[in-house]
């Protein structure tokens, strides 16, 4: 297996948020992170990422210079509205005082342009964990463990196999837990933006999870979503 094979293998799929104006690097990432795994969403203006302002997203990748303004400005707003996502700034601009003030405006990391897609996947993966969204040890509930960066998940010290689209879901849900979830916000988080969802396809992978793993795992909330709950 290869050092690249590696990483893939070991990727956690998430829902990002590309803001790039450049066609041939957008696009280029965007197939990239793709293949890994992950579901992107591509912005190649201010304006087109404020259509998607109330979606979910699970990290953001930012250009600074963009058409319509500055994706820098675009970020602090983010923050000043309470948003924590993690987000990595990519850029051209490469003087210290300017990696500062990406720094201190919002960005969890700062990754100057030209760079490796691979480099970008890695250091997604490291900001990730640094602060907080995703956890190398596993996470109990009740007889349920689940450890998200090696993609696992075990019953009474039994491991338990998931489909693709299972895990997605339980990863989705365990990385919010004590949190409910919306419904759309959850088919979002797992399917894209862009993805054609039938009324049901959700439905089908919570009650295979259930079954798999615990009915009383993933609770439905009435008319607001799914929620797992944190357990000693």
């Amino acid at each position: 297996m290869t050092a690249v094979e590696k990483v893939s293998r070991e990727s956690i799929d998430m829902r990002l948020l590309l803001l790039e104006d450049d066609l041939l690097l957008g696009e280029g990432l965007r197939d990239f992170l793709c293949v890994e795994g992950h579901k992107v969403d591509w912005c190649r203006s201010l304006q087109e990422a404020e259509v998607l302002r109330g979606e979910p997203f699970d990290a953001l990748l930012v250009d600074w210079q963009l058409p319509d303004g500055s994706g820098l400005d675009w970020l602090r707003a983010r923050r000043a509205r309470g948003d924590a996502t993690v987000a990595l700034m990519l850029t051209a601009r490469d003087l210290l005082h300017q990696r500062i003030e990406g720094l201190d405006g919002g960005a969890d990391d700062y990754l100057v342009k030209p760079f490796a897609p691979e480099e970008l996947t890695a250091r997604l993966r490291a900001v990730s964990r640094r602060v907080g969204g995703l956890a190398t040890e596993w996470r109990r509930f009740g007889d349920v463990e689940v450890n998200v960066d090696a993609r696992l998940v075990r019953v009474a010290g039994r491991r338990v196999e998931l489909t693709a689209r299972e895990w997605a879901v339980l990863e989705a849900l365990v990385l919010r837990a004590g949190r409910i979830v919306p419904k759309s916000h959850l088919e979002r988080l797992v399917l894209g933006v862009d993805a054609e969802v039938s009324s049901n396809a959700l439905e089908v992978h919570i009650s295979a999870l259930r079954r798999k793993l615990d009915r009383t795992l993933i609770e439905t909330v009435r008319g607001l979503g799914y929620r797992i709950e944190r357990r000693p």
